[in-house]
């Protein structure tokens, strides 16, 4: 992340890049090896570049959170959720509270960490909602276009639609939103029906189990097998299956596939772009006749000053009856977590 901001000059020379890491931690020595190293290979037109080991010491227009523990993803490895999530939980408040306390007011808050719609709430609660923003759900969305791309051999830059709900198992791909440039409305349907088949997201819980079920027993196994099993899946279950199996992150695609790449925009601090992301939702959306009121994936409008308003269009039917019972769980799961953490 640190080098595209840097080599892009997304970071111009005449701003500043912090490092944050934890005294007496393993990541106080990293962050410093960092910032030596970033400085020795973009002396030219890195910006300043520091490091800060304390919450308090954090100052900076965009926060990008990543601390805390996450899930391994070697095959057969496991963790306790319940103790990664207080783990985290405690990572989360600190440095909420650290730049409630010592911050700007201003800054906007981009949250990677696991889990996405916990911090997002928790964050949230210190910051002002507007502030605040979760990847997940832009993750799972450019996921589920890529994969559609893959399978209809184009790039992915010409497939538009989103990914709502939860990051993880609870997201809500949303077919009717899939735009295909240069393909007239009838040529979309026809190629959505293709890929979709006569599924519901009515039976989508049950298909990612099962999903992954399959795939763990094959890698187990054979990694090779389990892959291929990947590549049979439609897109929206590839996109949450596929990405969260082993063989994701051991094989290397057919060469037939494209490999996945990172982008970054460059808008100008004036600029307001739509994507997805975890948000904390007061009203904005209603679902089965009642406003949201909790955190969830949904279209936004994102700024220099944090997020303005909800894109979501009118949602099919399976598709509304799948978010209302995700946004649903999420309202009773993360008060939860809280109290159990």
């Amino acid at each position: 992340m640190c080098v595209q901001l840097i080599e892009r000059r997304i970071v111009p020379v005449s701003s500043r890049l912090q490092l944050v890491g934890r005294a007496g931690s393993a990541s106080a020595s990293a962050v410093h090896g960092l910032r030596a190293d970033l400085i020795d290979a973009y002396a030219e037109h890195a910006p300043l570049i520091d490091v800060a080991l304390r919450p308090e010491d954090v100052v900076a227009d965009v926060v990008v959170m990543t601390a805390g523990r996450t899930v391994p993803s070697r095959p057969g490895a496991g963790t306790d959720r319940h103790s990664l999530t207080a783990d985290n939980l405690v990572v989360f408040s600190t440095f909420a509270e650290a730049l409630a306390e010592h911050g700007s007011g201003h800054e906007v808050v981009i949250v990677m960490s696991k889990p996405v719609e916990l911090a997002v709430a928790v964050f949230a609660e210190a910051l002002g909602r507007q502030r605040v923003v979760g990847m997940g759900a832009w993750l799972d969305t450019l996921r589920f276009r890529h994969e559609i791309a893959g399978s209809l051999g184009i790039r992915r830059q010409a497939v538009g639609g989103f990914v709502v709900g939860q990051h993880g198992d609870g997201l809500v791909p949303l077919w009717s939103s899939v735009r295909l440039t240069g393909q007239t409305v009838e040529e979309r349907e026809a190629a959505v029906a293709r890929l979709r088949g006569r599924r519901s997201l009515d039976d989508f819980a049950g298909e990612i189990e099962s999903a992954k079920q399959v795939l763990l027993e094959l890698a187990a196994t054979d990694m090779w097998a389990a892959f291929v099993a990947i590549e049979s899946l439609p897109p929206d279950l590839r996109t949450v299956a596929g990405h969260g199996s082993p063989t994701r992150a051991e094989q290397r695609p057919p060469p037939a596939r494209p490999e996945r790449r990172s982008t970054w925009s460059t808008p100008s601090s004036t600029d307001e772009i739509v994507v997805a992301r975890q948000v904390t939702l007061d009203g904005e959306i209603a679902l089965g006749g009642r406003g949201v009121q909790t955190v969830a994936g949904v279209p936004i409008i994102l700024g220099p000053e944090g997020w303005t308003r909800v894109l979501l269009d009118p949602l099919a039917e399976d598709e509304e009856r799948r978010l209302a019972a995700v946004v649903g769980e999420l309202s009773g799961s993360l008060p939860a977590l809280r109290r159990a953490a």
